[in-house]
C-alpha cells in the first residue's frame, strides 16, 4: 500500500505540482486549498505525512496544525512546512522540516523518504 501525503496550499499551481511530484515518486497524494478543507480531508484520507503552507485564506497553517494535533489520532502525523513567509520556524516548532518557496523537489522527496519511507 502506497503512503499517502496531503498537500495543504492555497495556490492551485503549487498544490498540483507537489501532488504530481509525490505521485511520480510512488506516493499517493491528495490536496486541500484551505485549513477547513484540510480538516475535512484529514478525517477522510488519514495521510501519513502533510506538507503545509502557512499563509492561506480562511485559516492559516499554524491554526490548522494546532487543531490537528489536539486530536490524538492525528497528533503524530509528520508535517513539512513549505512557505515563502519569513520567520516561518516560529510558527510550527514541531515540524520535521521547513522549506522555502521555491523549493528543491529532490530535497523534499529525500526528507519524505527519511521520514515515512
Amino acid at each position: 500500500m502506497r503512503k499517502k501525503i496531503m498537500v495543504v496550499d492555497d495556490d492551485p499551481i503549487i498544490r498540483k505540482y507537489l501532488m504530481n511530484v509525490f505521485n511520480d515518486n510512488g506516493y499517493e497524494a491528495c490536496g486541500a486549498a484551505s485549513g477547513p478543507e484540510a480538516s475535512e480531508l484529514l478525517e477522510k484520507e488519514k495521510p501519513d505525512l502533510i506538507t503545509l503552507d502557512l499563509e492561506m485564506p480562511d485559516e492559516w497553517g499554524p491554526r490548522f496544525y494546532r487543531r490537528m494535533t489536539k486530536n490524538p489520532e492525528f497528533a503524530k502525523i509528520p508535517v513539512i512546512v513549505i512557505s515563502g513567509m519569513q520567520s516561518r520556524h516560529l510558527s510550527i516548532n514541531k515540524a520535521i522540516a521547513y522549506l522555502d518557496k521555491p523549493f528543491d523537489p529532490e530535497k523534499l522527496i529525500g526528507i519524505i523518504k527519511n521520514t515515512i519511507g
